[in-house]
């Protein structure tokens, strides 16, 4: 291949944002005269690589965008730890047909069971099947619409909240809302109802959902729509955290 005809293919490759094919050119050329590749076995191995690094660089930057608070992923979890998650449910869950069909996710369970864990790392894997998301938790949620709100920008915070095809909310009920923190999730709720998915975590049963949100018929409004085409799955057992206390010794025996 003389310079020229290099310089054009490389122009080309950039040109047309096959930007991996370009950097790794010499290699690939070397690579397949090796081999002798045919002309299409060539193709369709460097178009073959273009598109998983373009498929890497995307997931990456979904990510990246989400605002996971940690790295966690399903291959992580401890499922024998937890014997009552539902590891078929979840594995269902991981495929995110239940956000291509705007289905909600409602995870259950007292502080350290896993919910946060498990909410990241199906989060993860929506985002590898193709979908945007974006993890906030419910504090830092009703405070920025609270703020907005204030600042005359609630319909434009609502569209930022509204727009990634799965939002997670974690730990709704740790501290009780007002009731204008009440009417306000339930404006973003009715905004993504049947357009889109919501996975929550939360430690408060449903029957308590009056009382977190201070009104007994926005709690019911919220939770119509929040159940109505959803996945819910109840974990219980002892913390993790906790769990990690006493093997070492921090804390004495369960039941001690």
């Amino acid at each position: 291949m003389s310079d020229i005809t290099r310089a054009r293919v490389l122009e080309h490759l950039r040109r047309l944002y096959l930007l991996h094919v370009a950097d790794r050119l010499d290699g690939l050329l070397d690579d397949a005269a090796r081999r002798d590749l045919s002309y299409m076995d060539f193709l369709d191995e460097i178009l073959q690589a273009e598109a998983a690094s373009k498929a890497d660089k995307r997931v990456r930057m979904g990510i990246q965008i989400a605002h996971f608070p940690a790295l966690k992923t399903l291959e992580d979890f401890d499922f024998a730890a937890q014997p009552g998650v539902d590891q078929r449910l979840v594995r269902e869950l991981a495929t995110g047909r239940f956000v291509a069909q705007a289905h909600n996710v409602l995870l259950f369970g007292p502080p350290g069971v896993g919910k946060t864990h498990l909410a990241i790392g199906l989060g993860r894997e929506v985002i590898k099947a193709g979908y945007s998301a974006l993890f906030v938790t419910a504090t830092d949620l009703l405070a920025a619409l609270a703020k907005a709100e204030v600042e005359g920008q609630l319909a434009a915070k609502l569209a930022h909240f509204a727009k990634p095809k799965l939002l997670i909310i974690d730990e709704l009920g740790y501290l009780p809302l007002e009731k204008r923190s009440a009417h306000l999730f339930y404006q973003l709720v009715q905004r993504r109802y049947e357009k889109s998915s919501i996975l929550l975590t939360t430690n408060q049963l449903v029957t308590q959902w009056g009382q977190v949100f201070g009104d007994e018929m926005t709690a019911a409004a919220i939770l119509d729509r929040l159940l109505h085409m959803s996945h819910a799955q109840v974990i219980q057992g002892d913390s993790y955290r906790l769990r990690q206390k006493r093997k070492a010794g921090i804390l004495g025996a369960k039941g001690d």
